[in-house]
C-alpha cells in the first residue's frame, strides 16, 4: 500500500512537472509568434522629400568664363523601417512567470523606393546657357548622389527612435493583453540600416 503511494506521488510529481514544461514551452512559443506578428505591424514609413539643386560652370579654353548653368529639381524617397524577425533568437526571449523581457534585432530598412517617377525639374528656376548645359550623364549622377544623401541622412533624422518607440508601444500592449505585468523591451544596436546592401556599388 505505502509502494502503491509513493509511486502514484512520483506520477503525480512527473505528470506535474510535465505539464509545466508543456506550458512553458507553450507560453514561449506563444509569444515567439505574436512577437513576429506585432514586428510586421510596427513597421514604419516614411516620406521624405529632397531638393536637388546645382549650378555648372564652364570656361572656353579654360580662360573664358561662361554664364553658368542651374539645375533645380525635386525628389521623393519612401523608406519602410522595422525589425527583422527572421533574427530573433532563443536567448533574446526570458520568461519569469508574469515577467518577460525581449531584446530585439536592430532597427533596419526593410523597403527603399526613389521612383524616378518623383523626379520633378523645376523648369522656371532651371536654366541652361549657351555652350553651358547639363547633360543626361550629369543629371542622372545627380539623381544617384542624391538619393546616396538620402539614405547616409535618414539616421540622423530619427528614423530609428521612431520606429524603436512605435515597435516597443504594440509589443507591451500586446504581451501585456497575453497576461504578463512586467515588460521590458530592448533592442540591439543598429550599427547599419543597410546591412544587406553594398552602396559601394
Amino acid at each position: 500500500m505505502f509502494d502503491m503511494m509513493l509511486n502514484m506521488r512520483r506520477i503525480l510529481l512527473w505528470l506535474s512537472c510535465f505539464m509545466l514544461l508543456s506550458c512553458s514551452r507553450n507560453d514561449r512559443s506563444i509569444v515567439v509568434s505574436q512577437v513576429k506578428s506585432a514586428a510586421k505591424l510596427a513597421t514604419t514609413e516614411f516620406i521624405l522629400n529632397k531638393t536637388i539643386l546645382a549650378t555648372r560652370d564652364k570656361k572656353i579654353l579654360l580662360i573664358i568664363p561662361l554664364n553658368a548653368a542651374l539645375f533645380v529639381a525635386y525628389t521623393e524617397a519612401v523608406v519602410t523601417t522595422g525589425v527583422d524577425v527572421n533574427k530573433l533568437k532563443k536567448e533574446d526571449i526570458v520568461i519569469e512567470g508574469t515577467s518577460i523581457s525581449i531584446k530585439l534585432p536592430p532597427i533596419e530598412v526593410i523597403n527603399f523606393s526613389y521612383p524616378f517617377d518623383k523626379y520633378r525639374i523645376d523648369k522656371e528656376l532651371s536654366h541652361d546657357e549657351f555652350l553651358n548645359k547639363f547633360t543626361l550623364e550629369e543629371h542622372e549622377e545627380l539623381y544617384r548622389q542624391s538619393e546616396i544623401e538620402i539614405r547616409s541622412l535618414l539616421k540622423q533624422i530619427g528614423v530609428v527612435e521612431q520606429t524603436e518607440e512605435k515597435t516597443r508601444q504594440l509589443m507591451e500592449n500586446l504581451l501585456k493583453n497575453l497576461g504578463y505585468t512586467e515588460v521590458y523591451i530592448e533592442f540591439k544596436e543598429c550599427k547599419s540600416l543597410f546591412p544587406k546592401l553594398d552602396l559601394t556599388n
